[in-house]
């Protein structure tokens, strides 16, 4: 079997690998003038959050996804530097490309982490530790920046060991070792179970992955539901889920918060700037899409999604634009609601062999009318 069973646990070898402060880390790679000082990755400003901080900022307490009035005010002398999405692409297909020196079967879960199934590897090396690694030192020698790694037989635990010698380090779970190291840890270290399902377990008594296996399956269904049988399976380091080269993305978008809330009549412009990114995002994938997703949030931070499936795929950007900007026509909110934040989205996306995209000029509203008919 080969299913990530307690017994069988060896079956597959598996491998996260999670760069350290991506972001932060290329940025004093590239500036030797940023090297040991708090690195802030944001645009500073009452609306901005933090994408990334370095190791230096952390110790203040300086996170991801903190707004960056926080950051500043915990780290005064953080260094702000607005990111640079193109240049931490490159980076990152860099790192790929050292990735698939040892195997084909990759999947990113974002810029700077990915699984790696090494059951067989193309290298030759004769345990995944060893591929784990190497591929480490290959990306310290050549790109000049740090990962972290988890070995373990399958994707939750190596996740989990990805983070448990971090920055720059090595953790391997063997498949003997997989239950005695899952009785102690705290659950809040599972993925998925996050501060909310963390406070509700702890209200239960459950404060270790040991107490969920002391558990049967119906006390777990009486307390979490459908997510009961997960537990019960995680609780004995069961993942089935196999490493997925070449996940399809199911949408593509991008989103502004503004620097001051404002009206609805103001955010065409935003829109459209928004539309060319995800546009070119879309084509980077050479896929085609036929719905249109608009996001807005509120002042008093009220998220509002709108959608709307063409009759063919979107042809051009212009299409794009004057779709999400005719989606505001759906909001029925008041006039003079303000709005903190704008998103527009692509879904709905075509396989591969139903149609090639076409960069036919086109006039965009006349289109959309025909389109919608």
């Amino acid at each position: 079997m080969s299913d990530g069973r307690v017994g069988v646990l060896g079956a597959r070898k598996i491998v996260h690998v999670d760069m350290d402060a991506f972001y932060a880390s290329v940025e004093q790679r590239d500036d030797p003038g940023l090297r040991g000082r708090p690195v802030v990755v944001a645009w500073k400003g009452k609306r901005s959050v933090v994408c990334a901080a370095s190791y230096e900022a952390r110790r203040f307490g300086v996170r991801s996804a903190m707004p960056a009035v926080s950051a500043e005010r915990l780290c005064p002398d953080a260094v702000f530097v607005p990111p640079d999405f193109v240049r931490y692409k490159a980076v990152s297909q860099a790192v790929r490309e050292i990735f698939q020196r040892h195997t084909d079967v990759i999947e990113p879960l974002s810029l700077d982490e990915a699984y790696l199934d090494v059951t067989t590897n193309k290298t030759g090396l004769p345990t995944a530790t060893r591929v784990a690694k190497t591929i480490r030192q290959q990306i310290r020698d050549e790109l000049n920046l740090t990962a972290s790694a988890g070995v373990a037989p399958n994707k939750f635990l190596a996740k989990i060991a990805s983070d448990w010698h971090k920055p720059n380090g090595l953790f391997v779970i063997q498949p003997h070792e997989v239950q005695e190291f899952l009785l102690t840890l705290p659950v809040g270290r599972i993925p998925g179970v996050g501060k909310v399902t963390e406070a509700r377990m702890e209200k239960a008594g459950i404060k270790l992955v040991g107490d969920i296996f002391v558990m049967d399956l119906a006390a777990l269904e009486c307390e979490f539901g459908s997510y009961a049988w997960r537990l019960y399976e995680l609780a004995r380091g069961i993942d089935h889920n196999p490493v997925v080269s070449n996940r399809v993305r199911k949408q593509i978008s991008a989103e502004d918060t503004f620097p001051d809330d404002i009206p609805l009549a103001e955010c065409e412009a935003h829109i459209r700037r928004l539309a060319e990114r995800v546009w070119g995002a879309s084509k980077d994938n050479a896929r085609e899409a036929k719905t249109v997703v608009l996001k807005l949030k509120t002042k008093e931070f009220q998220s509002l999604t709108r959608s709307l499936t063409l009759r063919r795929p979107i042809p051009t950007c212009d299409v794009l634009a004057a779709t999400a900007w005719a989606l505001c026509e759906r909001v029925t909110l008041p006039r003079e609601q303000l709005y903190r934040l704008v998103g527009v989205g692509l879904s709905n996306f075509l396989l591969e062999q139903e149609g090639m995209r076409s960069e036919t000029a086109v006039d965009a509203p006349s289109l959309l009318s025909e389109m919608l008919q």
